[in-house]
């Protein structure tokens, strides 16, 4: 027996502390834990008849990043005096750090408790040994970031070669090379390469999730079972979408080191975390390590696209549904600041942008601010300008686009039926394999093959309803198309476009709109910096005040073209009945016509001017012509007589110069001159003849 060991020691008990740094040595290195415990029989041959284990810790480091339950309870009972010796295998089991060694070793000196490993028995009270155990704490801390700095600079070393492979994401398999190859089934393969398209087409990872639930589609995930991991089907949430579309390794790259561990204080206890690294301080990076579902190239663009979206000092942010369309390009020639939008009024349907960051920031003085309505509208025509020449072309890519999107909803749909089908065949074979006398197991498989076919019977709905929303038009050809193009400005100011959609043609063809105010001229300096770097300068007249609520110019050359040959009466009854309103919302009274027209200086109806200027309705100018109303109604529409028809739901009106014209006297002639056959009976055939009787 040693010296140190006095009877005050052995009158309390000994704790023998067991540990073990990882689950894994738990599992397999058994040995390690045969000899930890079997310092029992040492500490028993020393002289303590009470000896406690505590193995609380096993698998658990003792670094200082994890809380150790075991160690916690053993200094709380040296400091309370109850125990007389601590004991391990080696001294490195209690602790690998300098903070819980060092207080280990304070608290025995001060409460005279002994520290024993296989070899020693140590008093800390003594200035010799307590010199030695600081001593074996620091070798024990080095040895430990020794053993560390050697792994992981050998694991470094293998990542930049591109050889070490730790996982596979979804949509790869791990090979033995080590290398990745692409998952073989070839629903998970186009599942992905969907995603890659949506998010190219829709130009936002938040619009592709919507594209995805909104038609049911399911992505592939990964699910572990114990040590093997299946392929998974669910519902897509964003952080799965995003992770997978900004992974580089779906671009053919290998990449390590995107995140790195951190360690830090939290309610007085060390914690453990990860934190991203910018793409610059990544390990590795190796382009072409591998096939990828998309070229690298093109996967560089997408993150780039994904990048703008968020909203920055030199980015536009991600298209929204606001009626602004030029949120985040326009910046301010004074001081530099992007301008923001507002939409005020009523029904928040007045835009105006405005530079309020230096006030708001700094309290600066404002900058400038301007209505958007005409803003917009100049920068439209800008944009109909430049794509004039190219409107057939996109024209026609967009019709077979909306009919490739159609079909692959089919087409996932009937990859999820294919994989259901083959679930339930397999269901079936199980279930047919059974025993069935074996009636507890035969009940269950036969619920799982009716559950697989009803989920089959879903599928092959859903596949069904799909198919009736498809457009049953034909694609219109070329030459429709080309009709179609001359009318571009239609479509763009149509209800049904999509403001997103034009806000991205905006920002494909724009990079930025320099915008300044002219308040002397009343102007709205713009400067649109194209994407290939031209320039181009517009001057744009600033809105005056009530012109938002302004009548719109089709109803004002509407009222123009009636006031010929129709009262303000009739005419604000022909408003109405085409549900025309006037600036405020407002039905049309004679009151609200006549001030249009002081406005917008037309003049009033006036019988002796319209006799003398030869204006005339569509009765009037029929029987100046000699002919029937539908009869000129039909030349007008074939194009042979000029005449104007303002409102669709509403009179016609002609001058006297156009019914007078060579054309015109062209199509009286041929009525005249065209006899019909009058409808008489024939020879052989008979009549109804009623009695009179």
């Amino acid at each position: 027996m040693s010296e140190k060991i006095k009877p005050q020691h052995l009158q309390r008990r000994a704790v023998v502390y067991v540990r073990q740094s990882s689950a894994y040595q738990v599992a397999y290195n058994q040995e390690s834990q045969r000899l930890q415990y079997a310092m029992q029989d040492r500490v028993r041959q020393l002289g303590w008849p009470e000896v406690e284990v505590i193995d609380e810790d096993l698998g658990k480091s003792a670094a200082g990043a994890v809380t150790r339950s075991g160690f916690e309870r053993m200094v709380a009972d040296v400091c309370l005096g109850k125990v007389g010796a601590v004991a391990a295998r080696e001294v490195s089991r209690f602790a690998r750090n300098s903070r819980e060694w060092q207080q280990l070793i304070e608290v025995c000196r001060i409460v005279d408790t002994l520290l024993i490993d296989q070899d020693t028995v140590y008093a800390p009270r003594q200035s010799n040994d307590r010199l030695l155990l600081g001593l074996k704490g620091s070798l024990n801390e080095y040895e430990l970031d020794l053993l560390r700095q050697r792994s992981v600079e050998a694991r470094y070393a293998k990542a930049r070669r591109g050889e070490l492979v730790v996982s596979a994401p979804v949509g790869y398999v791990k090979t033995d090379e080590p290398r990745l190859e692409k998952d073989p089934d070839r629903r998970v393969q186009e599942a992905i390469l969907l995603a890659f398209r949506k998010v190219v087409e829709l130009g936002s990872v938040r619009q592709t999730l919507w594209w995805f639930q909104e038609h049911g589609v399911l992505m592939p995930a990964r699910r572990a079972i114990g040590s093997r991991t299946e392929t998974v089907w669910k519902r897509p949430g964003y952080g799965v979408m995003y992770q997978m579309l900004t992974n580089p390794v779906y671009g053919g790259a290998y990449v390590y080191g995107k995140t790195e561990s951190t360690s830090h204080y939290e309610d007085g206890l060390p914690r453990k975390g990860t934190r991203r690294r910018p793409k610059e301080r990544w390990l590795a990076l190796i382009p072409g390590a591998h096939e990828g579902y998309v070229f690298w190239e093109e996967f560089q663009r997408i993150q780039e696209m994904i990048s703008a979206n968020c909203r920055g000092p030199s980015r536009p942010g991600a298209a929204r549904r606001g009626a602004g369309l030029l949120a985040g390009i326009l910046r301010c020639r004074r001081c530099g600041r992007k301008l923001v939008i507002h939409y005020t009024g009523n029904e928040h349907g007045v835009l105006r942008y405005s530079c309020l960051r230096g006030a708001l920031d700094n309290a600066d003085p404002r900058c400038i601010a301007f209505g958007g309505i005409p803003v917009d509208g100049a920068i439209a025509r800008e944009i109909l300008r430049v794509v004039q020449p190219a409107a057939v072309e996109a024209a026609v890519l967009a019709a077979r686009e909306a009919s490739r999107q159609q079909d692959e909803v089919l087409e996932a749909l009937q990859r999820d039926l294919e994989a259901a089908q083959y679930a339930a065949q397999r269901a079936w074979r199980q279930f047919d394999a059974t025993d069935p006398e074996n009636r507890l197991v035969a009940d269950e498989l036969e619920r799982r093959w009716n559950q697989a076919l009803q989920h089959v019977r879903e599928i092959e709905e859903r596949i069904i309803q799909q198919r009736g929303l498809r457009d049953p038009a034909p694609t219109p050809t070329v030459e429709e198309f080309q009709a179609l193009a001359a009318d571009l400005e239609s479509v763009w100011h149509g209800a049904h476009t999509d403001v997103r959609l034009k806000k991205r043609i905006i920002r494909t063809l724009i990079e930025e709109i320099v915008v300044d105010v002219d308040g002397t001229a009343g102007e709205v300096l713009l400067t649109i910096h194209w994407k290939g770097g031209v320039h181009t300068e517009l001057r744009v007249p600033r809105r005056r005040r009530g012109y938002c609520t302004a009548t719109s110019k089709e109803t004002v050359e509407a009222v123009r073209l009636l006031a010929r040959t129709c009262t303000d009466d009739v005419i604000a009854g022909v408003l109405n009945r085409n549900a025309l309103r006037t600036g405020r919302g407002n039905r049309w009274t004679r009151e609200r016509v006549t001030s249009l027209r002081s406005s917008h200086e037309i003049a009033c109806h006036c019988p002796e001017r319209r006799k003398a200027e030869g204006w005339m309705n569509l009765t009037e100018a029929a029987k100046f012509l000699g002919v029937s109303s539908r009869t000129l109604r039909l030349a007008v529409e074939q194009g042979e007589i000029s005449g104007e028809h303002p409102l669709e739901d509403g009179p016609w009106i002609f001058n006297r110069r156009e019914l007078e014209c060579d054309a015109a006297l062209r199509v009286v002639e041929r009525v005249q001159n065209h006899k019909g056959t009058p409808a008489v009976p024939a020879a052989g055939q008979e009549i109804f003849e009623f009695s009179g009787t």
